[in-house]
C-alpha cells in the first residue's frame, strides 16, 4: 500500500454525529412511533427547531460572518449564535473559515474543505469523518471573527451551548408536554439529522446538480429544488460568483427565506448596509457565460462560420458595453471624490447633483437593457447551434 493510499484516522465524536445519531433515528423514531406515536405539538416544534437552526446557519454563520453581506445588530447576532450552536455544525469561527477557505480554493482537492473534486460522498459528509489535512484549522483568514465577542464567547462555550440547544432544550419542552421520550427523538434527534443533510446538500449535490447560468469556472450549480430544502441556499452558482450578495436568490419569485429574513430585520433596525450587487454586473456574468458555451460548441464543429462572425460582433459590443459601464463608475467615483475636497462649494454641489445622478442612473438603466437585448440575441445563436446538431445526420 503507498504512502497516498492511507486514509487519515477516523475523528470519533464526528463518526458518532454523523454516522452513529442518523442510525440511531433510523431505528428509535419508527420504534417510538409504532409504540407511543407522535402528535402535532411534537411535529410543530420539531419545525420550528429545524427553521430556527437553519436560518441561523444561513443568515448568521453564512451570509452574515462567514461572507459580511451585511451588518447586524448584537441582539441578532446573539439569536444566530445560541440557535445555530444548536445545529451542531461546529462554532461560527470554525465554519466560516472553513467555508471562507471553500470559496477561496473551490474545486482543488488539496486545500477546499470539501471539495466537489473528491467526489459526491466526500463532499456531503466523508470530509468530516476522517482528519484530512485540508480540514485542518487554520483562522488566518478569520482575524475579523477572532474581534468578534460574539463569535469567540460561542467558540469558547460551544460545547455547552450546543448540547443545552439539542438535549435540554428538548428535554423541556418533553417535561412541558408530558412525553418526554418522544419530544427527544423528534425535537432532538430527527430534526438535527434533517438539519444536518439538507444543510450538507449544498456542499455536495449543489456542486453536481443544476445549472450554471453565471459562471462555468466552477462546479457550483443553482437548483431551485435544494434552495426549497435548504432556505435559499440552493442558488449556489450565482452565490459563487457574488458571494457578498445578501441574497442568492435575486429574482422576487425565487425561493431565499434567507434573504427574506435578512431584509425584515433590515426594516426592523436589527441588520444595515445590506449588499447587493448591481444589476448590470450580474447580466455582464450570464453574457459572459452565453458566450462561454457558444465558443466552445463552435469550436467543437467544423462550419458555422456565419454564426461565428455574429457572435464576434456580439463579443466586441459587449466589450463596448462593459468598458461604457467602466466609464460611467469612474465618474461616478471621481465626482464623490470631488464632492469631499470641494468644502466650500457643498451647496453648489448638492444643487448639481440631483441632475448628475438622474443622468448617471439613467445611462446605467440603458446598459442594463442593452445587455439584456443580447442576452436574447446570444439565446438565438445557441438555440440556432442546438438546431445544427440536431439536423447533423448521425455517423
Amino acid at each position: 500500500m503507498t504512502k497516498q493510499s492511507v486514509k487519515p484516522p477516523l475523528i470519533t465524536a464526528n463518526v458518532v454525529i454523523f454516522v452513529g445519531f442518523p442510525l440511531l433515528a433510523l431505528i428509535l423514531v419508527p420504534f417510538w412511533g409504532l409504540h407511543r406515536g407522535y402528535d402535532s405539538f411534537q411535529w410543530l416544534w420539531a419545525l420550528a427547531f429545524l427553521y430556527l437552526n437553519g436560518l441561523s446557519i444561513t443568515g448568521g454563520y453564512h451570509r452574515l460572518w462567514a461572507h459580511k453581506a451585511y451588518q447586524a445588530h448584537p441582539a441578532l447576532k446573539w439569536f444566530f449564535a445560541l440557535w445555530g450552536a444548536g445545529a451542531l455544525q461546529n462554532s461560527i469561527l470554525i465554519w466560516a473559515s472553513d467555508h471562507r477557505r471553500h470559496h477561496r480554493h473551490v474545486d482543488d482537492d488539496d486545500q477546499d474543505p470539501y471539495s466537489a473534486g473528491r467526489g459526491l460522498w466526500f463532499s456531503h459528509m466523508g470530509w468530516m469523518l476522517r482528519n484530512y489535512p485540508s480540514g485542518d484549522n487554520d483562522f488566518s483568514n478569520a482575524r475579523d471573527l477572532q474581534r468578534d465577542n460574539v463569535v469567540m464567547w460561542q467558540h469558547k462555550h460551544y460545547v455547552a451551548l450546543t448540547t443545552t440547544m439539542n438535549l435540554g432544550l428538548p428535554l423541556l419542552l418533553g417535561i412541558w408536554h408530558g412525553d418526554i421520550i418522544g419530544t427527544v427523538l423528534i425535537v432532538g434527534l430527527l430534526r438535527l439529522v434533517v438539519n444536518h443533510h439538507v444543510t450538507f446538500f449544498i456542499n455536495s449535490l449543489a456542486h453536481f446538480w443544476g445549472s450554471r447560468p453565471y459562471t462555468e469556472s466552477n462546479s457550483a450549480r443553482d437548483n431551485g429544488f435544494l434552495a426549497f430544502l435548504t432556505y435559499g441556499e440552493g442558488y449556489h452558482n450565482y452565490h459563487h460568483i457574488f458571494q457578498t450578495d445578501y441574497r442568492n436568490g435575486i429574482r422576487w419569485w425565487q425561493w431565499d427565506p434567507t434573504k427574506w429574513l435578512i431584509a425584515l430585520c433590515a426594516k426592523l433596525g436589527l441588520a444595515s448596509n445590506l449588499t447587493r450587487v448591481p444589476d448590470f454586473k450580474i447580466q455582464r456574468a450570464i453574457v459572459d457565460a452565453q458566450f462561454t458555451r457558444a465558443r466552445r460548441e463552435l469550436d467543437e464543429r467544423a462550419g458555422s462560420e456565419t454564426l461565428r462572425e455574429m457572435l464576434e460582433r456580439e463579443y466586441q459590443l459587449f466589450t463596448d458595453f462593459v468598458n461604457q459601464w467602466r466609464g460611467l463608475q469612474t465618474d461616478r467615483y471621481e465626482r464623490k471624490v470631488a464632492e469631499l475636497e470641494g468644502v466650500l462649494e457643498i451647496r453648489r454641489q448638492q444643487m448639481l447633483d440631483g441632475w448628475e445622478r438622474a443622468a448617471l442612473r439613467s445611462k446605467l438603466r440603458e446598459l442594463e437593457y442593452s445587455l439584456k437585448n443580447q442576452r436574447k440575441r446570444l439565446g438565438v445563436i445557441l438555440q440556432q447551434l442546438q438546431l445544427q446538431v440536431h439536423a447533423e445526420p448521425a455517423t
